[in-house]
């Protein structure tokens, strides 16, 4: 992912002067756009500058927002171009949260859907520590970045419409409605199924998930017959899978994930021979069979 790649790799810049001008964007927004960088030094300074407010919905923190996403590397000399998704042709989900730097919180709380901004992200952005860390890990901490970010939509926080039983001997789970979590029960004493169950309890609206796209979704997972949980992505970030159908993850979540429509919840009951098999993992036990509830909020 080019964001997790450009925010992971380099900090900020560590000296030199302040440049006499920002960089300049132009194109479209929705294209691809161009940067033309001032003559002298890097910023040493972070900055944000709203470039098309937009018309569509305001952006909140803890947002999952779909972005179009160009970055630059600022050196005074090439100022390269890292990456952009209108290369690649793929967007990028990014939640918006304390894990990025405040400039570009600040970005998305004053660009609506539709709008596009740019930051500069120097090394002002990053604590002592941050630095020191880049530094001991052999990063690049000599030039800021140049972000320019094309707001798309958000993702739902949860799958929403009408729930249905999904008729699981042993299982419930209960949809409270709006942005809540489902909740869970796996407390029973009937047997475990020996194949894979893949009910859905809330059918969505959205496109079928492919193999090989990547998908964001929310989930929790509890162990069949004790109603213990050893997982869950509520009250976090959502969970991004890079590659349904590839092995990433336990071959029960492939399997049920491919082709399942986005905007879904599904509940998935997998039995050992597609989760952990004879080997525990963490808090689940050997020969575990694992239930959970999955939201899918988005896939691209």
């Amino acid at each position: 992912m080019i964001f997790a790649a450009a925010c992971g790799t380099q900090t900020g810049q560590t000296g030199g002067g302040e440049a006499a001008t920002s960089p300049k964007v132009t194109g479209n927004v929705g294209a691809k756009p161009s940067v033309t960088f001032p003559q002298g030094n890097p910023a040493s300074k972070s900055s944000v500058e709203v470039l098309s407010a937009g018309t569509g919905a305001s952006v909140a923190k803890g947002d999952t927002v779909f972005v179009n996403l160009s970055v630059w590397s600022w050196d005074g000399k090439l100022n390269t171009l890292e990456g952009s998704t209108y290369d690649t042709k793929k967007t990028e989900p990014i939640t918006v949260n304390e894990q990025m730097p405040k400039v570009m919180i600040d970005g998305f709380g004053k660009t609506k859907l539709g709008g596009r901004f740019m930051t500069v992200v120097a090394n002002d952005s990053y604590t002592a520590q941050e630095l020191a860390q880049a530094k001991q890990n052999g990063m690049d901490t000599s030039k800021p970045r140049v972000f320019v970010f094309d707001l798309i939509s958000t993702l739902p926080k949860a799958a929403t419409g009408k729930a249905t039983d999904p008729g699981v001997k042993g299982v419930t789970v209960t949809s409270p409605g709006g942005d809540a979590a489902p909740t869970l029960t796996t407390k029973t004493s009937a047997k475990p199924p020996a194949e894979l169950i893949n009910k859905t309890v809330i059918e969505g609206t959205g496109a079928e998930v492919k193999k090989n796209q990547s998908v964001v979704v929310h989930y929790t997972g509890k162990l069949w017959g004790t109603d213990k949980q050893f997982d869950s992505s509520w009250g976090k970030d959502p969970f991004t899978l890079q590659g349904v159908g590839t092995g990433q993850v336990i071959k029960g979540w492939d399997q049920a994930l491919e082709g399942a429509k986005v905007g879904s919840r599904l509940l998935l009951v997998i039995p050992p021979n597609l989760g952990y098999g004879d080997a525990p993992s963490g808090a689940i036990p050997a020969k575990s069979t694992l239930v959970f509830v999955v939201d899918v909020l988005g896939a691209y």
